[in-house]
């Protein structure tokens, strides 16, 4: 469990990292309480069924960029 570690703590900043740069979390001009989880559920969402894809096409989960394009 322990040697796992540096390897999921790795995974979580690289996910993190991704919904911050790609996705533009930081950045949300939502008028209400609402508006605002609707906006970070759907972008947490897309994220998922971006890895999703990758997953299915033996992709690396890492390359969200490029997803759809290929």
């Amino acid at each position: 469990m322990l040697n796992d570690y540096p390897r999921l703590r790795k995974r979580i900043e690289l996910e993190f990292s991704q919904l911050v740069e790609q996705f533009s979390i930081r950045k949300n001009y939502a008028k209400s309480q609402k508006g605002f989880f609707v906006k970070i559920i759907s972008k947490i969402t897309l994220f998922t069924l971006l890895q999703y894809i990758n997953r299915q096409n033996n992709r690396p989960l890492c390359q969200l960029r490029y997803t759809l394009s290929s």
